[in-house]
């Protein structure tokens, strides 16, 4: 690390890393209690976006925390095989060289993609380096490495011996560009242009609706789907059909006849009030049909081609080329009864952006409900708690309502299912063919295919927290790590991840995988929108921290468009928001920045002017350590000192800081955390603290002892600060303990290991308190007057004291050589209530009026201008919110959060004017 006066993140950041990652101080330590953290496995094809370093940032500074409170820290990592993102990553490469997937086959394709992994696979965990992760990288495990497979293996097997696993056809997403079913996580539902068509299907038997017509109308979104009906559904509250319930209508096109059914699943507001119900192509129609028994046609190939359940006419098409060929055909004959343009959400596979359908297909699946019930138990009886409580509503609403859970995948990268099929269809289950023939007892003449379909990679990581620590074998890590002490995740995979991962946890290694859940909020932009490639709106961490340009930026987010026709706005947005790119603001201020936003369980709207005042942060912290040097560095530490009233007070003030961080972080409130070692940081050391010492070190009749106490008081005092920072800002902490470590006796030690502050290190001192916090009430009032009426700092100026008690003058006797010098005062006189006084500004402190004289009498109307203007408009803004608060319609139907803050708007105004019209007053008497 090279020596700067300068604070440059790029001059620290790798150096410091590289020392602390080579030192081994990532790993847990001998002896102490064990903490163990699992990372949220990471795709290996990933790279870190904004999400992954917000959650990151979260978990490094509770283990850096708790590392440094002497718990032996494991940060567990390992990355996710990814099965559909891989996959599709090396098919592209291979197609960029002219090659297929099919041309290779199953094992040469499998072994490219062991290459890919190889070469580029650890793209993500060099960038989580970048992040300051303080990761036990030794540990490293990978959902497709050995001894990880094994596991697998072992838990599949043992649920299908148990019963629990099966082999069914189900209706599920299915991804017809990539041939897969997908889970729910996998499918973006996205707000899209439509159209709703109205058909017309024929009553059979010449039967009439109430109004006469001959037929029922129905809407749908989607003509093709229309081939596939079973039914016509109604509410059977609906006055309109409820005498056609059990006739039939003439489904259009095929001819078959529809039964006409009543069901409460249909609002009878939508459209017509009629419902075609398509059970093998609609999750919602397909749990009607099996209330009513229908059957179930399935109209599509693998690819969403058309198959031969339709008429000839339709046999082979596109469903979109069947769509149009239905609607025109309909429309010929009449049966169209209206087209009117739509929005509705249109799901997309994440991955390939291709329309998903719902399909009927045979797939392995979970019997969920025997291992929901224990995981339902574990939060109800507090082995588990979710922060915020919240979270728990939701987990159980969740876990009360599950459907069976399909874990089978149509790819080849993956784990392969350990399955096994002879020529009749008969299934044989074992970890390998051989231990499945033993089983059942089959000859070595007995031929065996195995299943072509992989496991989905949510089960795989369902088995994360005791898998990395080597299950199925008995290991050291296992005893000593599991369970972990908390999972840091975000919301949105609650059910996918977290609750899997409890269920299986408690079947295989019968504990909890953790016992605190944190649900964070998820990263969205300034403007809460979510942060995502077709918006164009996403930031790059390591943008942020090295910086780029605005042209730079614009090729990043326009690059690869899943609709190319976004482009201009992407630019054109991002020339507004950015239009002179991204400063480097380094690491330290992007993770500072994600704490100070980390309130439990809500969003983030990420604002790039909060990042750049806590860069500014950085640079103070960097300034006030150089000023500390500079001034304490020809200063003996080592012989007798007296510690002036201020040291007294910033010690105290440190106690309340210590007292403040350890219960934030203790009760996962990051904001906490990050807002106390600001003001303390910034406003208490840098503000005032250093201000109250200058005039020490300024002065050449200061008594040396004072000067020593100084002195160790701000290296004391940095100490701390830099200890309790460390865990939120490692780089600029590191490297500025490094430069006052001499001082204090740590030369060969790095911040990573030093122990956290004790409480009992510093105490209160609550006389220290009173008059250094009246001291800054005093001055900061002194320093509002100057702000109103423009007095320069190079201007020494008279102020009156007048009234108060006898606290005040005592506290003044202490501080008045720290007032004069801070207040830049020329004079102050002490006057009772009963005196006249100059007519002058006027700020009142406690009892006491802190008066500066004006300077004749044009100051004076000035002044009672700008109070007259004040005093109005405030009085104007009561009237608002007296008004609103007056309002029953708005203090009951409001958020109560939102009736809160006006109410509290309402206290402070009324407080500001009766202050002002006081000022007015003692002004113009």
């Amino acid at each position: 690390m090279t020596e700067n006066s300068h604070f440059n993140p790029e001059d620290i950041e790798k150096e410091i890393y590289e020392t602390w990652e080579k030192a081994g101080h990532f790993q847990p330590s001998e002896g102490g209690d064990p903490y163990t953290i699992a990372i949220p496995p990471p795709n290996v094809t990933g790279t870190l976006h904004i999400g992954h370093a917000f959650q990151q940032t979260l978990m490094d500074a509770l283990i850096r925390y708790k590392r440094m409170k002497g718990k032996s820290a494991l940060w567990q990592m390992g990355t996710d095989h990814a099965g559909i993102a891989t996959q599709m990553v090396v098919t592209e490469q291979l197609t960029a060289q002219g090659l297929s997937a099919a041309e290779l086959g199953r094992e040469n394709f499998i072994e490219r993609v062991w290459q890919w992994r190889k070469e580029s696979g650890g793209t993500i965990t060099r960038q989580m380096r970048r992040l300051g992760s303080s990761i036990d990288w030794s540990r490293e495990r990978f959902t497709m490495d050995d001894g990880f497979s094994e596991a697998v293996l072992e838990v599949f097997v043992r649920l299908y011996e148990e019963g629990l696993i099966y082999r069914g056809k189900r209706l599920v997403n299915w991804d017809p560009a990539i041939g897969t079913a997908l889970s729910d996580l996998e499918v973006i539902s996205e707000d899209e242009e439509g159209h709703l068509w109205y058909f017309k299907y024929p009553l059979s038997d010449g039967n009439k609706t109430k109004d006469g017509k001959d037929h029922l109308t129905v809407a749908t979104t989607r003509p093709e789907t229309l081939l596939g009906d079973t039914a016509v559904a109604v509410h059977p509250d609906d006055t309109r059909y409820n005498a056609l319930i059990g006739s039939e209508v003439i489904l259009p096109i095929t001819e078959r006849r529809l039964p006409i059914i009543a069901d409460s699943y249909v609002d009878p507001e939508f459209g017509s009030g009629c419902v075609k119900i398509t059970p093998a192509h609609d999750f919602n129609d397909h749990e009607v049909g099996k209330r009513h028994g229908l059957a179930t046609i399935n109209i599509f190939n693998s690819d969403a081609t058309i198959n031969d359940n339709a008429p000839k006419a339709y046999r082979g098409l596109d469903r979109f080329a069947a769509r149009k060929k239905i609607v025109t055909d309909l429309n010929e004959v009449g049966l169209v009864e209206d087209i009117k343009e739509y929005k509705l959400k249109i799901p997309r596979g994440e991955r390939s952006g291709e329309i998903v359908e719902p399909w009927m297909t045979d797939q392995w699946f979970v019997d969920i409900k025997p291992l929901a019930k224990p995981a339902i138990e574990a939060v109800n009886d507090g082995r588990i708690k979710f922060v915020p409580t919240s979270y728990t509503n939701l987990y159980h609403a969740w876990m009360n309502d599950l459907k069976d859970w399909c874990i089978s995948r149509q790819q080849w990268w993956g784990h392969r299912i350990p399955a096994w099929y002879d020529e009749t269809g008969t299934v044989y289950v074992g970890r390998n063919e051989e231990e499945a023939r033993a089983k059942a007892g089959l000859d070595t003449n007995v031929n065996l295919n195995q299943d072509p379909d992989v496991l989905e990679t949510w089960f795989s990581s369902a088995l994360w927290t005791f898998a990395t620590l080597g299950w199925p074998k008995s290991t050291k890590e296992l005893d000593l790590h599991h369970p972990n002490d908390v999972l840091v995740t975000g919301h949105d995979i609650i059910f996918f991840w977290v609750a899997r991962m409890i269920m299986m946890t408690l079947h295989f290694m019968d504990e909890v995988p953790f016992r605190t859940i944190y649900m964070h909020g998820l990263v969205r932009d300034a403007d809460g929108q979510k942060m995502s490639k077709t918006k164009g709106n996403g930031l790059d961490p390591l943008d942020i921290i090295d910086g780029i340009t605005v042209d730079a930026l614009i090729d990043k987010r326009t690059k690869n468009l899943t609709q190319p026709r976004m482009a201009s706005q992407i630019e054109k947005n991002t020339r507004k928001d950015f239009p002179d790119g991204i400063r480097a603001y380094g690491t330290d201020a992007l993770r500072f920045t994600f704490c100070a936003y980390a309130s439990p369980g809500r969003n983030i709207n990420f604002d790039m002017s909060r990042l750049e005042g806590y860069h500014f942060f950085c640079n103070k912290l960097w300034n006030a350590t150089n000023f500390v040097l500079q001034n304490t560095n020809d200063i003996d530490l080592g012989k007798d000192s007296t510690l002036s009233l201020a040291d007294r007070w910033i010690f105290s003030k440190a106690h309340d800081l210590l007292s403040r961080v350890e219960r934030a972080i203790e009760t996962y409130r990051f904001d906490l955390y990050a807002e106390a070692i600001y003001e303390f940081g910034w406003h208490e050391f840098c503000d005032w603290y250093i201000e109250l010492t200058k005039p020490i070190f300024f002065s050449s009749d200061t008594d040396e002892r004072v000067s020593r106490g100084a002195a160790s008081t701000l290296l004391g005092i940095l100490d701390i600060l830099f200890r309790v920072t460390h865990p939120v800002m490692p780089y600029i902490t590191e490297a500025l303990w490094r430069k006052i470590s001499p001082r204090l006796g740590h030369d060969d030690s790095s911040l990573i290991n030093i122990q956290f502050p004790e409480l009992s290190s510093v105490k209160r001192d609550d006389t220290a308190d009173q008059a250094i916090e009246w001291l800054k009430d005093v001055v900061s009032a002194i320093r509002n007057i100057r702000g109103e009426r423009n007095i320069s700092l190079k201007n020494n100026i008279p102020i009156l004291l007048q009234g108060g008690n006898d606290l005040d003058r005592s506290t003044y006797e202490q501080t008045h050589h720290l007032l004069q010098r801070l207040g830049k005062l020329e004079s102050v006189t002490w006057t009772d209530e009963s005196e006249s006084v100059p007519r002058g500004s006027v700020q009142i402190v406690g009892k006491l009026k802190v008066i500066v004289p004006f300077l004749g009498s044009k100051e004076i109307e000035i002044e009672t201008d700008r109070l007259t203007k004040e005093i109005n408009r405030i009085k104007k803004e009561l009237e608002r919110l007296d008004g609103k608060l007056s309002n029953r319609n708005f203090v009951e139907k409001a958020p109560s959060e939102i009736v809160t803050k006006e109410k509290s708007k309402q206290t402070q105004a009324t407080e500001q004017l009766r202050l002002l019209e006081a000022q007015l007053t003692l002004m113009t008497d």
